[in-house]
């Protein structure tokens, strides 16, 4: 990724002006993952926090049982690992598609979010809208079945636009939705049958959009 690439990504990310960005990039360093590439493992020591340029980075954890389950996905502008201080991962940091990140020391990207407005700002409005998304998640995980997690995992993915594409792959929409790939495989299925949704090998598209949001519930 090029100098002018890398800033107008860090403007667009932390909402600063030209000045700002530059000051910023000087601390970043531009890291590509492949797919499926462990980027810290559960236990690791870190000192770093990465932010999301380009792809989809997914966050689970190993239960003592060996069973998996994911706590996060984070996508473009969103921040995750280590910050303000080192810690040790809570759990396993994986990239889910190719994926371009900045890395930036977490004390560092800290000491400048408390000298300047604009990155401080820029750091707390990306930690609560994260936070807002993880209470989302707690919200879905204990009020909603395994099929209207599926379901809003869908709602979420398609956005204003009502279409995924690529097409999500069923193991992972099962992971993101904390379900089995078999509930997730029949919840998508029925969907199809009744004509709420269509999936090719190019997309899916939500055809009905208020039906799918009355069976989250």
């Amino acid at each position: 990724m090029e100098v002018d690439e890398r800033i107008v990504a860090v403007r667009a990310i932390f909402r600063c002006d030209e000045e700002t960005a530059r000051l910023l990039d000087a601390t970043l360093v531009h890291q590509h993952v492949a797919p499926k590439q462990v980027i810290a493992r559960q236990g690791d020591r870190s000192a770093h926090c990465w932010v999301v340029v380009d792809g989809s980075i997914r966050i689970h954890i190993f239960g003592v049982d060996g069973q998996r389950q994911q706590l996060a996905q984070h996508g473009p502008g969103e921040l995750f690992g280590a910050y303000p201080q080192p810690t040790t991962h809570r759990a396993e940091i994986i990239a889910q598609t190719d994926s371009h990140l900045l890395r930036a020391d977490a004390t560092s990207l800290a000491a400048l979010a408390a000298d300047h407005a604009q990155i401080g700002s820029a750091m707390a409005i990306l930690l609560a809208r994260q936070l807002d998304m993880a209470l989302d998640r707690m919200v879905a995980r204990t009020t909603y079945s395994a099929a209207g997690r599926v379901h809003a995992r869908l709602v979420q993915l398609a956005g204003d636009g009502h279409r995924i594409a690529p097409p999500p792959v069923v193991t992972a929409l099962a992971l993101s939705a904390n379900t089995t790939r078999e509930t997730a495989s029949r919840a998508l299925a029925a969907l199809i049958r009744r004509g709420i949704v269509r999936r090719t090998e190019e997309e899916l598209t939500i055809l009905a959009p208020r039906m799918l949001l009355e069976l989250i519930y």
